[in-house]
């Protein structure tokens, strides 16, 4: 009995390998021509800010031809909608390569080794992959958010610095011009005053997201979420919806506790 349950673990486990490199492949494939057809998109982007599209337009009956041509069509609408439904197909594809995947592994080592399964059904573990997913983008936004504030920390740090130096010593550094004409010049071009850019990029993430200046983080949280749940790429098929999508996540992290008091610090509010 032992024998054919450990022939079939093995059986099982031989599966779960073969399947895992055939999906390995699909999804290597996808990524590739995903990436390539993007390329192409940003290509035609430039062509098309370059003022090419309008002249085909104003170039007669042929141009009109060209572009209404269902070949033509056909073609501008699989660059635009492939990269959306690509990626979509891929984050499929790797949700059921888990799915199968740690199934057939986990049944394998039971039958092989007498271990436990972790879960009974196949959806069981599409759920743990997701909450796996949505934890690693998480900590990834962290990540994100703490590089950030280290970076705006240490601009801020400089600046300070420089000021001191500049206080204490009562003069910037100087530099001629010419034989006799001599221009004061203090060393802003290494230490920029970064409040600017900082009050700038904050105003911004809020006018992304809807909310006034004043606006306090629960203020902030609601916007967002109404604003992520509207251009969600599952939801939200424009083809812009994605990078728009990034952008009001990149808005929310920036609006983070640290960096709301310090905008009320610079606005003297």
């Amino acid at each position: 009995m032992n024998f054919f349950k450990k022939s079939l673990g093995r059986i099982l486990y031989f599966i779960a390998q073969a399947l895992s490199f055939i999906l390995d492949v699909i999804i290597g494939i996808a990524e590739v021509t995903v990436n390539m057809v993007t390329s192409i998109n940003s290509i035609f982007a430039i062509i098309g800010a370059g003022g090419c599209f309008f002249l085909l337009i104003f170039s007669g009956p042929f141009g009109f031809f060209l572009l209404l041509n269902p070949v033509t069509l056909f073609l501008l609408f699989f660059l635009f909608i492939f990269p959306i439904l690509g990626t979509t197909f891929i984050s499929f594809l790797k949700y059921v390569k888990y799915m199968f995947t740690e199934f057939l592994f986990d049944r394998a080592n039971y039958l092989i080794y007498g271990k436990k399964s972790k879960y009974n059904s196949f959806f069981e573990y599409g759920n743990k992959y997701r909450k796996e997913e949505a934890a690693k983008k998480e900590r990834e936004r962290q990540q994100k958010r703490e590089q950030q504030q280290r970076e705006w920390e240490e601009r801020f740090r400089q600046w300070q610095e420089f000021q001191n130096s500049q206080r204490n010593t009562g003069q910037g550094r100087y530099e001629w011009y010419g034989q006799n004409n001599r221009s004061y010049r203090s060393n802003t071009g290494a230490y920029t005053n970064p409040s600017t850019e900082f009050i700038k990029k904050y105003e911004e993430s809020c006018n992304l997201l809807g909310v006034n200046y004043d606006a306090d983080k629960y203020q902030i949280k609601l916007a967002f979420r109404k604003k992520a749940k509207q251009y969600h790429p599952d939801i939200n098929k424009n083809p812009n919806a994605t990078e728009i999508f990034q952008q009001i996540n990149d808005a929310y992290d920036f609006l983070s506790d640290e960096n709301i008091e310090r905008y009320k610090k610079l606005k003297g509010n």
